[in-house]
Order: structure tokens, then sequence, then C-alpha cells
């Protein structure tokens, strides 16, 4: 999952490191494998990692050979492999085979423009130690999540909120009208937070953030038939077919992992249908988990043990007490 924050003062005020670990400290549980904090003038970008690519040498944050930018990067790149070898062929070298790497010079040869090679799910930072800038990019549609809270003299940032909280200059205040929001609408519109001052980078959305401006731009938004520049009509069949192509696509790059790979298995049409998709392109790797419940109105072990069953996957169930949730209600909410 990994986390990410970070503080900027633009009128280069040190930052405590202690307030950079202290942030990370809340989101520990998000990267348990490592950690690390970059200090620079009037900068602090803290990290904590769960490893997935390149377990050895992908330690953030990470910087260039010539330590111009630095990073700090939640998510995956799924496309990394191919945009290495377009990073190679421009003359880049690599120390890494990490993502992060790939991202950091990606974004070194074509700053903002790089974040329309990417496929993936990410949210990162990124230092520029010459400019005196902080570059932050959100995927398309906001898998991974990316908070920020501005006052005049400081910008403070991270994976969650309560990390914001930890900084030293944010305090948790309800904010009345999006609370009106959650009530109304079920949903806070993107960018508000549930806190004053607290907002989000909306996804697809890229943010720059330099003394005294900060300037939020999109790169990316969803178009729908009949809008400027979207795809023409196209009759079932083809569209079927694409979209078929289009899934199975996206469940072969994210099989791409130096760890363990597996499928959480509901036994409903989604789950069902990448399984059974993993098992026409790396069926090596088949390993699917379920969830069970005691309760049985709400128990659908039948469907999960017959998809298992039906594709021969390496299969492991966990049931799940009343109790269960009882006892770990106030944690999950955490």
């Amino acid at each position: 999952m990994c986390g990410i924050s970070g503080i900027f003062n633009p009128g280069q005020a040190p930052v405590s490191p202690d307030s950079v670990r202290n942030m990370l400290k809340q989101i520990q549980y998000r990267g348990p494998d490592e950690s690390g904090i970059y200090m620079g003038q009037g900068v602090g970008l803290g990290s904590v990692r769960l490893s997935i690519i390149d377990l050895a040498q992908g330690q953030q944050p990470m910087s260039d050979e010539e330590e111009e930018f630095w990073i700090v990067f939640n998510g995956e790149i799924f496309n990394y492999i191919e945009l290495k070898a377009e990073l190679l062929e421009l003359g880049y070298r690599f120390r890494t085979g990490s993502d992060t790497e790939v991202l950091l010079k990606l974004f070194k040869h074509y700053r903002e423009k790089c974040l329309e090679k990417l496929n993936g799910q990410f949210a990162f930072a990124i230092w520029d130690t010459r400019r005196k800038e902080l570059f932050l990019g959100r995927d398309r549609v906001g898998i991974r999540p990316l908070f920020y809270y501005r006052e005049e003299g400081t910008f403070v940032f991270g994976s969650e909120i309560k990390c914001l909280m930890e900084s030293g200059h944010v305090k948790a205040e309800p904010n009345p009208e999006t609370l009106n929001q959650v009530f109304t609408f079920w949903t806070i519109p993107t960018p508000g937070t549930m806190f004053k001052g607290v907002k989000e980078l909306p996804p697809g959305h890229y943010m720059v953030v330099r003394d005294h401006e900060t300037i939020i731009k999109p790169y990316w938004e969803l178009r729908f038939q009949g809008d400027p520049g979207s795809a023409g009509s196209a009759s079932l069949s083809d569209s079927m077919e694409e979209f078929e192509a289009i899934l199975s696509d996206s469940v072969r790059l994210r099989l791409r992992a130096d760890v363990p790979v597996a499928a959480y298995l509901s036994g409903g049409i989604d789950s069902s249908a990448t399984t059974w998709l993993i098992k026409q392109i790396e069926p090596g790797v088949l390993n699917t988990f379920s969830l069970g419940f005691e309760s049985k109105e709400f128990d659908e072990t039948v469907f999960q043990q017959s998809v298992a069953k039906q594709l021969d996957t390496n299969h492991r169930s966990i049931i799940c007490k009343d109790s269960d949730v009882a006892d770990n209600f106030a944690q999950v909410l955490w």
C-alpha cells in the first residue's frame, strides 16, 4: 500500500525531522517493510513502504544521480517496463529495478507531461532542489489518496488526513459545510474533506507548490460518447471485443510483482472474471483467497468454493465471526 507525507516551508524556514517522523508514525501500517525521510532546505519528505517491486533497492525517498530531484511515491506504475525501455533509448541509466526510479526519471525528462504516459495507481511528490518547488500528482480516478493543507507559510501533504494532524500545522476542526454534504449526498465532492482547511488533490490532477503560489491543473478527464474527441459509435460485438482486450491487458500488467500475487475471490461476477483471466494469462500464479461470514445471510462461501474448484486455484478461505467485526470495528475506523 505504502504511504507518503511531507512539509514544505516556502520561506525556507527549517522543517523539523521529528514532525515528518510523527506524521509517518500515524500511517506506519501502510508501509511495514521500511521507512525513510529526506530533509532539504525548507522541505521534509517521508515515506513508509510496502515492497512490491525491487524489494532490495527501491528505498524512498529516492533521488536522481545529481540529487536534483527527490521523490516519495505511493502506488504502482504498471507499464514501468515499457517506460524504462523508452528512457534507456533516450540515454538514461538506472541504479535499481524499481518503478519509483522510472517515475522519477520520466518526470525529469517530461515534467508534468509524464502523467499522460502512466498506466497505474499513484500519488507522489517530487521536490525540485533547483527550482525550489514541489510537484504532486494523483492517478486518473483517485485510487491512491493524497491530502494537503496550505496556510501562508507552510504546505503539508500526506496519504491520510490523520498524518497531517501530526505536522504541528493542522488542527482537527470539523467543517460544517462538508458535514452537511455527507448527510445530503453520502459523500463530499472533491476537493473538500471533513476538516477545515484540509483538501484532497482531485483525481486526474497535478499540483505545483511554490513560494506564495499553488497551481492545480487537470491532465485527464473521463470522456463520454458524443463528447468532442471521444470515440465514435461502435457495434456491440466490436465493443465487447475491445473491452475484453483492455480488461485482459489490465490483469496482465497487474501480475507484475517481485512478491507472490493473489486474487480476492468473492464468488461474484467481477472477481470470477478477473480470476478466469489470470488462469488464461499465467495459470502458475493462480492464488486466491476469500472471506466468509458466520452470519449465513451475508455468507457467499458456496459460490467462492464453486469458482475456486472450477478454475482449480490454490484457494484459502477465512471465516469472519460476528465477534471479529465488533472487536475490530474501532481499529478499522482508525
